[in-house]
């Protein structure tokens, strides 16, 4: 995949399809210490332990619509494309957390992409999920919790246009300051 982003939109839709409620996803950039993180957690199903190792396998789903599961094994290869690493924690019942670690600056490594336009389309696309996205560049951070946006919206529904436009303006104004470095 071209972007980090688009990684992280197939684990997370991976966490819509285990039924979660409840999906965080972190950014973690500490330039100091040439580090990019990736984090991706739900409250779905999770994966049984002897079937972690191989959700990373290319060749492996769970699904019974398709007969490979690429995501996870691709961004696993981007992590140790650049010096990083990736592993998974699950528990049956629980959900699943998936942490993607880059050496940052390293030359083979995406770019982020648009987290906006990511986190807009897991919003609209499952409004009956929680999302709490938190993206945090050398200690700065922006975090955005669809829970508190449905609370704060007096009963609107988070698909209501007015609800969309704040949530898409919130998104992009926090982004924005985080890459501008203010």
């Amino acid at each position: 995949m071209k972007e980090l982003s688009l990684h992280i939109l197939d684990v997370a839709e991976n966490g819509i399809s285990a039924e979660a409620d409840r999906i965080e996803i972190e950014v973690i950039e500490d330039r100091e210490q040439n580090r990019l993180q990736l984090v991706i957690a739900d409250n779905g199903r999770g994966i049984p332990r002897d079937q972690i190792d191989r959700a990373m396998d290319p060749f492996y789903t769970s699904r019974t619509t398709r007969r490979v599961g690429m995501g996870l094994s691709l961004l696993n290869a981007a992590a140790r494309q650049c010096d990083g690493h990736m592993w998974i924690e699950s528990d049956v019942g629980k959900g699943t957390r998936i942490v993607a670690e880059f050496v940052h600056d390293h030359i083979d490594r995406a770019p982020l992409g648009d987290m906006a336009g990511t986190m807009i389309s897991l919003i609209m696309g499952t409004p009956t999920v929680d999302f709490e996205y938190r993206h945090e560049v050398d200690g700065s951070e922006f975090v955005l919790s669809t829970r508190e946006v449905k609370a704060a919206s007096g009963g609107r529904q988070i698909t209501d246009p007015e609800v969309f436009q704040y949530i898409m303006e919130t998104l992009r104004t926090g982004e924005k300051r985080l890459t501008e470095g203010g």
